[in-house]
């Protein structure tokens, strides 16, 4: 059981029968009555937050969620298919349910997929991913003062991301894909 004050960014509680993650909390202590913490949560299910307050003493429980390594093989219209490893079982998800990754999702790329109760519920790509540069206009030596400017690239993947000026098409460049951000030419 987790109580409302051990909350902190990231805990993961069931609430109404769903996963929920803390996006961000404040504790707050009233001067008669006890403790309430005011929390933010986002549903892992549906993808909606909100706020809402708890008494101190108020306890969750650990939501049952499972995190597997599954391969990522192709897409099928609206569905894209994944496959456990292990069991080799496939999973079909829509493009719904994975909006977040979908700019980082690569044929035969391993990614972590999240469980409830034996349902997929979110798919995380892996921290870093060499991809290959298809489209970026020409960098001309001399358009900076001061050096570092960057220009556009389209990876191999659909997603857009900004590089320096050296990086031309074709050539293989490490992402991560936290926040967008060009690491190194690989």
């Amino acid at each position: 059981m987790i109580s409302a004050t051990d909350f902190r960014k990231g805990t993961k509680v069931l609430l109404r029968d769903e996963p929920h993650v803390v996006m961000d909390f404040q504790h707050n202590k009233m001067g008669r009555g006890g403790a309430l913490v005011r929390a933010k949560l986002k549903n892992l299910i549906s993808g909606s937050t909100f706020e809402e307050n708890f008494r101190s003493d108020q306890k969750f429980a650990n939501p049952d969620l499972e995190r597997r390594s599954m391969k990522y093989l192709y897409c099928d219209g609206d569905l894209y298919n994944f496959m456990d490893e292990e069991s080799y079982d496939q999973v079909s998800l829509n493009k719904e349910n994975l909006e977040d990754v979908i700019g980082y999702l690569k044929e035969q790329e391993v990614y972590e997929m999240l469980f409830f109760r034996e349902r997929p519920i979110g798919v995380t790509p892996p921290l870093f991913m060499v991809l290959e540069v298809k489209e970026t206009p020409p960098g001309v030596r001399g358009d900076t003062a001061q050096g570092g400017a960057t220009k556009p690239a389209l990876l191999e993947t659909g997603v857009t991301v900004q590089v320096p000026l050296f990086v031309n098409e074709g050539e293989k460049i490490k992402v991560d894909t936290r926040d967008n951000t060009y690491i190194e030419r690989v």
